[in-house]
């Protein structure tokens, strides 16, 4: 063992840059995958956090009755109850922000089952008969915090002034403009204070199972006990914790895959670091067996070598992780704040890095084995056909007056067809990476800069409050910089089967459609059409063609899917149709909202300040969520993890130089002899590389723009957004990339090639191996 160390130790002395460059690759990479890690558990674990803390409800029950809830005890698997509460829709308002809310009477004590924890002030209490508690998100929307005077108004149009005594969270689908009143909770007295008509006045009850899988079961007996005419909305814990993962979920997996993607190239180019190594290294394995090694021992040697690599690179990315990492501005840092309270974190890191040395050790392996084959005698070696004549093909350029350097650089570079196409594809697998990175990258700029592409064609929403449908239309048709109006309404649905809530949305008109982003068929053009979400197409098993009935408020209504819109809101559980083939339902609908599409110029912020002192207060403005807001850390994520991609090329670079220099060992004697100048060889030398890193950055590039492509829709697919939202990296930023990585080839490899080409040539035995 004592041998195996001191030729290990002699052999890194007489290769630190390559052996620097591997281990700062591997740090790289165990930095990226225990981000990654951070990530997906801040993503998932607050939500969990929550409804372990809460013992959260399944199954949440919002109806119109308040007679049949008690009939909920006869469903089996149900292991406790949350409410009934007394429930009534209502409008709050503080410091010119308005918000829908949905009132929830509760009792001084908070529930055992599914109770709001409070993080802010305190619970509701009798010494303060007009308090109410908000959760956390419809909280944000307000500003709003604890003493802050709310107005709130029920159906008649009364305000009720109510004083904010607490903040609390919950695992109940959040607040979303448009879509989801937010929740608040105050004493059963106020509630019928604020909302008097009785007949407006439901009921809510959770329903916490033994078993979560029967979550869809569950749904539907309620349903069919109270009645689906009676049933407003249904909502389960699975779509509180996608809402809440999707957030973070993207940015976490898009790490995580690039960080596994570079671990595979990290081992794929030790490999070939380890076979070019063995091949430069056969006089010294010969000398090994010579002196009393046993291939066993020669196999060793590589491993111990190699996996000191590893372990020096994963304890060097581990420390720096678990030290900076915390310190790091914005979502990551938090993410990491947050994964040291895990409990997942006593074992997550450990496990990483012993995964990451594990899968190089392995890598290693076959090349390591290869060394321990090689044979003790060298002549036998030399004895191989080596097949180095000049081609037909060459000798015919060298005719023409072609440059040498040309002619022997291609030569060199492709004369042993399976050893250049390895190279190739060692040294294309990060530039690969690279350009699914950079199509990620150009993918968030298609959301910021070209909206309308992923159905974001209209950039604000204005609801009409106190001023009729006419008169808004008017001060919306005039208002500079808005180039179309297009009315709008949205009511819940609930699907076939009567388990979910879905979001139903009519927009614009027959006359004046609103305009869809349609990834698959077309958009509408007759009553009784829609285009829906990914997200609602999975949910109920439909696909484009295909009729889907739904129930709205206990009526049922059937819509003809002609088209797949891109439908980044709710994720992608949305059906759209007009105005007008709502109404054929229900007459007296009238639009809620409408969607303002805006000249490319014009700022939004401008239009909505315009909007708001134009109607005195009469018209509540609200930006379209846009998705890439929400990704914005994805940017420094994607800088980070080419550059750990850039090492491991260098990496590999390194390696392809060494292995061009061996290879041009027995040529250097050749190419003196017919006069060639040592610029010139160096030229030849420097040229192979160069033709090598230019077959593999045409090839990364083709197959990463390929990759990205297929990748960012699956995601799509899988987030609800559906495919046809990825963007390939532009042309330019792919010459970019490629003459980038060309230069560099040409650019490192200068230096060594210049020595090379100068030393003194002596025709040496180990030229021939």
């Amino acid at each position: 063992m004592r041998a195996i160390v001191r030729w290990a130790h002699a052999d890194l002395r007489a290769n630190r840059g390559e052996a620097l460059f591997i281990v700062l690759a591997i740090a790289g990479i165990t930095a990226s995958l225990l981000l990654a890690g951070g990530l997906l558990q801040y993503a998932a674990n607050p939500w969990q956090r929550v409804f372990t803390e809460s013992s959260g409800a399944h199954v949440w029950i919002h109806t119109r009755a308040d007679e049949r809830t008690s009939k909920l005890t006869d469903i089996d698997g149900v292991k406790a109850f949350s409410g009934p509460f007394p429930t009534a829709p209502a409008t709050a308002e503080i410091r010119g922000a308005s918000v829908s809310l949905e009132l929830r009477g509760a009792e001084t004590e908070p529930p055992h089952a599914a109770r709001p924890l409070v993080d802010s002030g305190h619970w509701l209490d009798n010494s303060v008969p007009n308090g109410i508690v908000l959760e956390r998100s419809v909280a944000d929307a307000l500003w709003a915090k604890p003493g802050d005077a709310l107005r709130v108004r029920g159906s008649d149009g009364e305000y009720t002034t109510l004083r904010v005594v607490g903040l609390a969270d919950t695992a109940e689908p959040r607040f979303v403009h448009g879509v989801r009143p937010g929740i608040a909770w105050l004493l059963p007295s106020q509630l019928h204070r604020v909302e008097p008509d009785t007949r407006r006045v439901g009921q809510t009850v959770g329903l916490r199972l033994a078993d979560p899988q029967d979550t869809d079961f569950a749904a539907q007996q309620a349903v069919t006990l109270i009645g689906a005419d009676q049933v407003a909305r249904v909502s389960t814990w699975e779509e509180a914790r996608a809402e809440t993962e999707g957030d973070n979920r993207l940015l976490g997996l898009m790490l995580g895959s690039f960080g596994l993607g570079a671990l595979l190239a990290a081992a794929i180019a030790v490999t070939g670091a380890i076979s070019t190594r063995v091949r430069g290294h056969l006089p010294d394995i010969s000398i090994l067996k010579a002196v009393g090694f046993t291939p066993g021992q020669v196999v060793r040697a590589f491993l111990v070598e190699h996996a000191a690599f590893a372990v020096i690179g994963v304890a060097i990315g581990a420390v720096v992780t678990e030290t900076l990492g915390p310190r790091i501005p914005g979502r990551i840092g938090d993410a990491m704040v947050l994964w040291r309270e895990l409990p997942q974190h006593a074992w997550a890191p450990l496990a990483t890095a012993l995964g990451a040395v594990l899968v190089i050790a392995a890598a290693t392996g076959l090349a390591a084995w290869r060394a321990g084959r090689v044979s003790p005698i060298p002549i036998a070696r030399g004895a191989v056909k080596s097949g180095r004549r000049l081609s037909r093909t060459a000798r015919f350029a060298l005719q023409l007056r072609t440059p040498p350097a040309l002619v022997l650089g291609w030569r060199g570079a492709f004369h042993r067809p399976a050893r250049a196409a390895a190279a190739v594809g060692r040294l294309a697998l990060p530039l690969l990476m690279i350009t699914i990175a950079l199509g990620a990258w150009s993918t968030l700029d298609r959301f910021e800069s070209r909206p309308e592409d992923v159905g974001l064609a209209a950039e604000l929403r204005a609801k009409p409050e106190g001023i009729d449908d006419a008169t808004a239309r008017k001060l919306l048709s005039d208002q500079p910089g808005v180039t179309a109006v297009y009315p709008g309404v949205e009511v819940a649905a609930l699907v076939p089967g009567q388990t979910r809530t879905i979001t139903l949305r009519g927009l614009g008109t027959s006359e004046h459609p609103y305009p869809f982003t349609i990834a698959e068929g077309r958009t509408i053009q007759g009553s009784d059409e829609a285009v829906a979400g990914q997200g609602l197409l999975d949910l109920v098993g439909a696909k484009v063609g295909d009729w889907v009935r739904m129930t709205v408020g206990g009526s049922p209504i059937v819509l003809h899917i002609v088209g797949r819109s891109i439908e980044p809101q709710d994720n992608g559980r949305v059906i759209s149709t007009t105005v007008a083939t709502l109404r054929e339902g229900d007459p007296a609908l009238r639009p809620e909202f409408y969607n303002l599409v805006l000249a490319r110029a014009a700022d939004p912020d401008t239009v909505s300040t315009s909007l708001a002192e134009s109607s005195h207060g009469g018209l509540e403005l609200r930006k379209n969520t846009n998705p890439a807001d929400q990704l914005s850390a994805a940017r420094g994520v994607i800088i980070g993890l080419v550059g750990v991609l850039a090492f491991i090329g260098l990496a590999e670079l390194f390696t392809v130089i060494a292995a061009g220099l061996r290879e041009h060992g027995r040529d250097l004697l050749a190419l003196k002899a017919i006069g060639l100048t040592p610029r010139q060889i160096a030229a030849v030398i420097v040229t192979s590389t160069g033709f090598i890193a230019a077959a593999a950055a045409l090839t990364g590039t083709i197959l990463g723009v390929l990759a990205s492509t297929w990748l960012i829709d699956l995601q799509g697919r899988s987030s609800g957004l559906g495919a046809g939202i990825a963007q390939p990296p532009s042309p330019g930023m792919l010459l970019l990339l490629g003459a980038a990585a060309v230069a560099g080839a040409i650019a490192i490899s200068t230096l060594p090639a210049t020595r090379a080409s100068r030393r003194r040539l002596t025709d040496r035995q180990s030229d021939v191996m």
